[in-house]
C-alpha cells in the first residue's frame, strides 16, 4: 500500500466465488499492502441462503497459501454451529499452514440460519451470552494449553490434545467482537483485538460522523471494562468494521481519507472494508477501491 494511512486498513473477502476465481482478490490484497484479510464464517448469509456461499477455515488455508505476508482471520467464528475443541484443532493447522498469521474473530453470533440449520431451538438472549462466555473461555486454554478438561454447562472437553499447539505464542491471538458491556468484558479479559460494526441498532450505514460518536460511546464502556478487569485499555487494539452499519468511505480516494482520519482521532487502531461487489450489500466501484489503496 502506497499511500499512508493513521491507522491499519483490512479487508473483507465473502467466501462467496469458487476458489479459481478468488484466488486473484487474496493475492492482490497482499500486493495492495492490506495488514490484514478476513472472511465471513456462516453456513450461509442473508440472501446467499440458495446461492455459493463457501467455508471459511478452507478459504484461508488456501488463501495462506496463496499469499506469502498479509495476516488472515474469521469475521466472526461463533457458537452457533461450532465447538471450541474442533475449532481450537483448526485453528492450530491453520496457524502452522500459514506460518503463523492467523487472527481468530470471534463473537456471540446471532439468530437466523447459522443458528437453526443444525436443527436447534433459537437460545434466548441470557444463554447466548452464557454460551459465548464459555466458548471464549474454552477456545483460549485449548489454544494455549496441549492438554485440557474443562466442563461447563454447554461445552466441555475431556482430556483433549491440541497438540502441537500454536505457532504464535501464547496462542494465536483473539478479536472479540462486542458491542455490549458483557462482551466487552471477554474482550478485556481475553482479546488482543476488540471488534465492532457500530450501533447495530441503528438502520445503516450511517455516515462516518454518527458513527465515529457510536463508536467513540462504546470504547468508553471499553475502556470502563478494562479497567475492571485491570487491563490496560491501550494494551487492546481497536479494530472497526465498516460496511453493515458504518460507511466505508470508498466512493473517492479524499472520502475515504476523511474516513480513516476520524476513526484514528477517536482511537480506533484498524479499520475494514469489503472488497467491492457488483451489487448490495458492500457495492463499490472496484477502479476507485484500486486508486484508494495503490
Amino acid at each position: 500500500m502506497t499511500r499512508s494511512f493513521p491507522l491499519r486498513v483490512g479487508v473483507i473477502i465473502l467466501p462467496e466465488h469458487p476458489w479459481r476465481e478468488s484466488y486473484g482478490r487474496w493475492q492482490r490484497a497482499e500486493e495492495l499492502g492490506f495488514a490484514h484479510t478476513w472472511t465471513y464464517d456462516h453456513l450461509t448469509w442473508r440472501g446467499h441462503r440458495d446461492r455459493p456461499w463457501f467455508s471459511a477455515i478452507p478459504t484461508l488455508t488456501a488463501a495462506a497459501l496463496a499469499t506469502e505476508r498479509i495476516r488472515l482471520g474469521t469475521l466472526v467464528a461463533s457458537p452457533n454451529f461450532r465447538h471450541p475443541l474442533t475449532l481450537a484443532k483448526e485453528i492450530v493447522t491453520l496457524d502452522d499452514i500459514s506460518g503463523g498469521r492467523v487472527t481468530l474473530g470471534i463473537g456471540g453470533g446471532s439468530t437466523g440460519w447459522d443458528a437453526t440449520m443444525m436443527g436447534a431451538d433459537p437460545w434466548s438472549p441470557s444463554e447466548r451470552r452464557e454460551r459465548f462466555r464459555e466458548f471464549v473461555e474454552l477456545t483460549d486454554v485449548l489454544l494455549r494449553e496441549p492438554e485440557t478438561t474443562y466442563v461447563g454447562n454447554f461445552y466441555s472437553a475431556q482430556d483433549a490434545r491440541t497438540y502441537p499447539g500454536c505457532i504464535q505464542r501464547p496462542r494465536v491471538p483473539m478479536a472479540i467482537a462486542a458491542s455490549q458491556q458483557t462482551g466487552m468484558r471477554l474482550a478485556a479479559r481475553f482479546a488482543e483485538t476488540w471488534v465492532t460494526t457500530g450501533n447495530r441498532t441503528r438502520p445503516g450505514p450511517v455516515d462516518t460522523a454518527q458513527g465515529t460518536r457510536d463508536v467513540r460511546d462504546q470504547i468508553k464502556l471499553l475502556e470502563k471494562a478494562c479497567l475492571e478487569s485491570g487491563r490496560d485499555a491501550a494494551t487492546l487494539s481497536q479494530l472497526v468494521v465498516t460496511g453493515p452499519t458504518l460507511t466505508s468511505g470508498l466512493s473517492s480516494v479524499d472520502e475515504f481519507e476523511d474516513t480513516v482520519g476520524r476513526y484514528a482521532a477517536i482511537g480506533v487502531t484498524d479499520l475494514i472494508v469489503h472488497w467491492p461487489r457488483a451489487n448490495d450489500p458492500y457495492k463499490a466501484d472496484y477502479s476507485i477501491f484500486e486508486r484508494i489503496f495503490q
